[in-house]
């Protein structure tokens, strides 16, 4: 068998220019499918990266809500409520909105707006300059340094810029754990002024924060707050509601799946038609092997190696290439949205394992209708 395997893989490389096409069909196929997985599961990341770096345990909403940045306002009553709750350590108001400020060069940057409880700063980002108890000082608002930072002209500590009409302060600089999707900059201050300088409806509280006694505690917490009228999740729960939405109720999902059906099928009609043409070329070595002796599980274990080996390898130099592709891409945009996971890379193998099948299966039918005499007598 090793002498035959060594047989099947001179063949597959003599051919220098059917062998290339294999490669390029497979790794153009597997390019495609890891790049528009990992673009689609780094916008997943992305759009819950709010709830990511605030970091509560549990979320109190409306039943509506389906993302951070549609939150609907909620009465003060449910904030009094959430607190009265047994097995509730403490309940904190958050608010999340927009605003247009307008910076030193007369310029209008849209920037994303996060309150946080005046009494704890519950959900507070690490800073990297500046202190924290300073954001109660007037006009005071936290920056995000990411990659939307040189959007507001690279502010530093003590800058200032006009906000609604009202004048805001930068003292102090942050970093998240993860950068939003919409590419917009993140300001950080007090739930007061940020209800405040933004104008609102009557309810203002986006979301009540709360931190349970213990683990145990949730199940009874999220049954209290759905008494209610309003929904608990869990920050998982609410991670995994932010991706059910882009994945089903906007086009996102739909366009992704398509372009990873419509990879999937070029790579298995180019590699299926190159492969079935090598072994039309190669019938006659085929025929010859069968007339000297090997069994058809021989000549099939060979056609097995040949598509194995030629996949694999192009499933490598595809993952190679995809990911060369997005490390360049984050290099040089610092916004670009890919991750690759083990999840697309798995999935990204299932496709090549059924194309390396479909391309094994046309070709095997042919080598054991091969009759050695046909192959002499022609």
């Amino acid at each position: 068998m090793p002498g035959l395997l060594k047989i099947a893989f001179k063949l597959l490389i003599n051919d220098k220019g059917k062998f290339a096409a294999l490669l390029v069909g497979i790794t153009f196929a597997v390019f495609l499918m890891v790049m528009m997985m990992s673009m689609f599961s780094g916008i997943l990341a992305r759009s819950s990266a709010a709830v990511l770096n605030v970091g509560a345990k549990v979320w109190v909403m409306d039943p509506a809500v389906n993302n951070v940045n549609s939150s609907i306002p909620l009465p003060d009553t449910v904030l009094d409520m959430a607190r009265s709750i047994n097995g509730v350590k403490y309940a904190v108001p958050v608010y999340f909105g927009g605003a247009l400020v307008k910076l030193r060069s007369g310029s209008y940057q849209a920037v994303s707006v996060i309150g946080l409880d005046d009494a704890t700063l519950y959900g507070r980002p690490a800073l990297i300059e500046g202190k924290i108890e300073d954001i109660f000082a007037e006009n005071a608002f936290l920056v995000v340094k990411d990659a939307e930072f040189k959007k507001l002209e690279n502010p530093k500590i003590g800058n200032e810029f006009e906000i609604n009409d009202h004048r805001g302060k930068i003292v102090g600089i942050a970093k998240v754990q993860a950068t939003g999707i919409f590419g917009v900059p993140t300001l950080y201050t007090t739930y007061s002024r940020a209800i405040t300088y933004i104008p609102s409806s009557r309810f203002t509280t986006s979301f009540v924060l709360i931190e349970p006694k213990n683990e145990m505690d949730i199940p009874y917490i999220q049954l209290q707050i759905h008494k209610l009228g309003y929904e608990a999740l869990t920050r998982d729960q609410f991670i995994n509601k932010i991706s059910d939405f882009y994945k089903y109720q906007t086009g996102l999902g739909i366009n992704v799946m398509l372009m990873t059906i419509i990879s999937f099928i070029v790579g298995l009609s180019i590699s299926g038609q190159t492969f079935y043409t090598f072994v039309l070329e190669n019938l006659e070595k085929f025929g010859a092997l069968k007339a000297m002796g090997a069994k058809g599980s021989e000549l099939v274990s060979m056609i097995l190696f040949q598509v194995t080996f030629t996949s694999l390898m192009g499933y490598g130099l595809g993952v190679g290439l995809a990911t060369m592709m997005m490390l360049f891409a984050r290099f040089r945009l610092p916004d670009y949205a890919a991750q690759v996971t083990y999840t697309n890379l798995a999935f990204a193998l299932g496709m090549v394992l059924i194309i390396a099948a479909f391309s094994s299966y046309i070709s095997v039918r042919k080598v054991l209708q091969i009759e050695p005499f046909d192959i002499f007598r022609g």
